[in-house]
């Protein structure tokens, strides 16, 4: 191996045009591809910043052709030589660099590379496993480099805006107390104080609350989080958040502020300008219509309500469902009733695994007759009017799922969205924004037999409801909102009491008592008594937004060193055991002995 000498990096590998013509200059980086083309070797020669073609001829220097025989893909070099205009023909207009090439005088090899275990330079299916193996590879793949260059860009530009907003960047402390009221900490064991443990926040919440009791009035941060959980496409135990706070606001503000956040990140990464403000849905609605809380609204297929129609009917599936407080919805998927009995058997085994014991399914014929095993147990009267509540017409199809609310709408909203990738209903590089509102502040929780935060229990709610309560929790409205965006939840967040009886009150009703809160909760207590003024704020999941953006189908494509969904980084190999002095010097085996 050589070293780099005096040779200096003079341009990256996506610098030099046709202007340079005659430069002498030096690139560093790795071999792409070679090609030997009758005794002159070509060279793709790229970096993080893109390729440049260069060139050994063994009538300009024969000692660096022959060098230039050994070189492998990935192998590193240095390169001096002189740009000069591509022959005729030979240019690759798609690079910026594609009109001219380096003709070579010096090559430093300053190191060899194995042979990779996967192509870098073509968009090849490889196992994601074999990826993360090799992340350092997968990184040099352009899409993979591309992404990271993405997200910088959005940090750069989210802090720019935020600083010019007022916001203080602060640092919140990582290793912090334990209060499980989301998901399982990671907990931390203490050496210094034996038994007991420290607990990676799951967000910064009770100290941007705190920041505010302070006096920063506006803090932000961009923060890792922690949370113990099983994994999918679109989670990891540690994961990104651009977290807010801010003092003396309502809902309003937080809205414009964070419009103008997505505004600035939008143009920043996609050089797309968004339409402000973005449009707006209380939960109620949005679960009557689409059956969730992030619905996409790129596309119809809206849910409908059937149940009075259907209360009296001769379908004793839907009736019964109707006298035990259940719901029956449909949704009509206009102009499918070409669809085959196999994928009306596929639809209804989709359905399943979301509860729903049937999927029932009518088309709409000529004349508006009915083709259903299910027709002949309504009237002609509940047919129409069926027909009508859904705006039915020839050659539509309509779906049904008769069962309670919960599984009614999972069911149907899951529903909806594989009848759109079927049917191709979401036009590409479409950005839809909304805002859900009015969340309820609490649900109840049957196995743990007591109501539960719908956010977190430092959630404020509508003044108009504080009645309820004592009495009907479930019915009281939260000042939360969440912004979804093409039916993924982008960020969250709500107005915080900031009044301790108001706090005491909430916790009450979550049915944690005075000493439970004490315990878990008393620095914050202590706080709202000293002056805390009205605040609230918002946290954006950077991961699942970049994702979005690079238009890609998981989180682990737009993070650096992500874990599997085992929660496994393959790379380190991490978790991995540790030794028998470690566990003992942190009191985790029993045959540690007080000091």
């Amino acid at each position: 191996m050589e070293s780099m000498g005096k040779l200096k990096r003079s341009h990256s590998c996506n610098d030099l045009e046709i202007q340079d013509l005659n430069k002498e200059v030096t690139l560093m980086g790795w071999v792409l591809r070679r090609r030997d083309h009758g005794g002159v070797i070509f060279i793709d020669l790229r970096d993080r910043w893109g390729l440049t073609q260069v060139v050994f001829n063994p009538e300009i220097n024969a000692e660096v052709h022959a060098k230039a025989h050994d070189l492998r893909s990935e192998w590193v070099l240095a390169v001096r030589g002189i740009v000069m205009e591509r022959p005729e023909g030979m240019r690759n207009e798609k690079l910026k660099t594609g009109a001219i090439e380096i003709m070579v005088s010096e090559l430093r090899i300053l190191n060899k590379s194995m042979t990779p275990p996967f192509p870098l330079d073509e968009d090849v299916e490889v196992s994601e496993n074999l990826r993360l193996k090799y992340r350092y590879l997968d990184l040099r793949r352009p899409g993979m480099a591309d992404n990271l260059i993405m997200r910088h860009k959005a940090c750069q530009a989210m802090r720019t805006y935020l600083d010019q907003e007022n916001f203080l960047e602060i640092e919140t402390p990582i290793l912090t107390r334990s209060t499980p009221e989301g998901a399982r900490d990671y907990l931390v064991p203490s050496r210094i104080n034996a038994g007991n443990f420290y607990a990676l926040p799951q967000s910064p919440q009770l100290f941007k609350q705190i920041l505010m009791v302070a006096g920063m009035d506006r803090y932000y941060q961009i923060v890792k989080c922690f949370r113990d959980e099983d994994l999918r496409a679109d989670r990891q135990p540690e994961f990104t958040q651009v977290d807010m706070e801010l003092s003396f606001v309502d809902e309003e503000d937080i809205y414009v502020i964070a419009e103008g956040l997505m505004k600035a990140l939008f143009k920043a990464t996609l050089d797309i300008d968004l339409e402000t403000p973005f449009s707006r849905m209380a939960y109620d609605e949005a679960m009557n219509r689409f059956g969730c809380d992030k619905p996409d609204i790129r596309f119809g297929l809206e849910l409908v309500s059937l149940t009075e129609i259907v209360r009296n009917c001769s379908f004793k599936v839907f009736r019964t469902v109707v006298e035990k407080g259940g719901l029956v919805k449909s949704i009509n998927a206009k102009g499918c009733a070409t669809f085959s009995r196999k994928n009306l058997d596929d639809l209804t085994e989709f359905v399943a695994p979301f509860g729903a014991k049937g999927l029932a399914w009518v088309k709409v014929k000529a004349e508006g007759e009915w083709q259903s095993p299910i027709a002949k147990f309504f009237t002609e009267e509940e047919r129409a009017d069926m027909s009508a509540a859904l705006g039915a017409e020839e050659g539509d199809l309509l779906f049904f799922v008769a069962d309670q609310p919960a599984i009614v709408h999972q069911s149907l909203a899951e529903l909806r969205l594989e009848l759109a990738r079927r049917l191709n209903m979401v036009e590409p590089d479409t950005f839809q924004f909304l805002w859900i509102t009015e969340f309820p502040l609490v649900e109840y929780d049957h196995e743990r037999k007591r109501h539960t935060a719908v956010h977190h229990p430092f959630t404020a709610p509508y003044e108009e409801d504080l009645h309820l309560l004592d009495s009907e929790p479930a019915k009281v409205r939260s000042r939360a909102y969440d912004l979804v965006l093409n039916g993924n939840e982008i960020g969250g967040g709500s107005l915080r009491i900031h009044q301790k009886d108001l706090q005491n009150k909430v916790f009450s009703a979550l049915g944690i008592s005075d000493e439970e809160a004490a315990d878990k909760f008393d620095f914050l207590l202590r706080a709202l008594e000293h002056g805390a003024p009205p605040h609230a704020g918002i946290a954006f999941g950077l991961d699942r937004l970049m994702m979005i953006l690079a238009g890609r189908e998981s989180i682990r494509d737009v993070i650096a060193f992500p874990k599997t969904q085992k929660a496994a980084c393959l790379l380190t190999e991490a978790p991995a055991p540790v030794n028998r002095k470690q566990l003992t010097e942190l009191y985790l085996r029993p045959d540690w002995e007080e000091k």
